[in-house]
């Protein structure tokens, strides 16, 4: 092999190992601005908490009080929007780079559907062979009609060939947010209301709750934070 030979396979090595130290860099940046996003997110949710409390300890709110509870929830929405945003940038980043490990934000625990709400049930029906061996599986999905809430429940009929002992079923319904649990009029809606009508989104959790509704902030900043995401993917 000539000495040109050789220096370019050398060059190209080297090329390929810098875009390896180039992805990790960028996995590991994408990993820190995401841990220091949702440390900003988790202080000022303790700031609005502290503030909660003093309020209740020392009785009736004055209106400069109120004022600055309002200000800190706004704060903590935009926080926990542009935090979901960072979670979702880094995990993207470390799939390229596998050397890294990724970083797991804690998500707030997600209350069961409210039992008065009514359950809309569709059926996708399943395969016509094998009527009589059959089960289905259940998913559950939030959706709103303006001004009536819901939950939507798709049964994926699953049958079992007594012949070829192989199983039908139809493929899993669609989410707007990937293995998400909210329906793509209730992202609309949440995302319109707030910049569309100018409504942050613990007035729209204070009015839900209101309508029967009861989802805290952090969860409606997540469900913001991931439209936005998807949107600049589909982009």
């Amino acid at each position: 092999m000539s000495n040109a030979a050789s220096e370019l396979v050398r060059l190209r090595a080297a090329l390929a190992a810098a875009e390896a130290r180039a992805e990790v860099a960028e996995s590991e940046l994408a990993q820190t601005r995401a841990v220091v996003s949702c440390s900003e997110a988790m202080i000022q949710e303790l700031k609005l908490e502290i503030a909660k409390l003093r309020r209740d300890k020392y009785g009736i709110s004055s209106e400069r009080r109120a004022r600055l509870i309002d200000q800190l929830e706004l704060q903590l929405e935009e926080l926990e929007t542009a935090a979901t945003e960072d979670v979702l940038t880094a995990g993207e980043a470390v799939e390229k780079a596998s050397t890294v490990r990724a970083f797991t934000r804690r998500h707030p625990v997600r209350k069961p559907f409210p039992d008065h709400l009514p359950r809309e049930r569709v059926v996708v029906e399943a395969p016509t062979a094998c009527t009589c061996c059959g089960s289905e599986d259940v998913t559950e999905t939030l959706e709103v009609i303006p001004r009536r809430w819901k939950v939507i429940q798709t049964v994926r009929e699953k049958f079992t060939c007594r012949a070829c002992e192989k199983i039908s079923q139809p493929p899993a319904p669609f989410h707007a947010i990937p293995r998400g649990w909210a329906g793509p009029s209730l992202i609309a809606m949440l995302v319109f209301e707030k910049y569309g009508q100018h409504q942050p989104l613990n007035r729209q959790a204070e009015r839900f709750v209101r309508e029967g509704v009861d989802l805290s902030l952090s969860t409606l900043a997540d469900l913001v934070g991931c439209a936005f995401r998807a949107s600049r993917t589909a982009i």
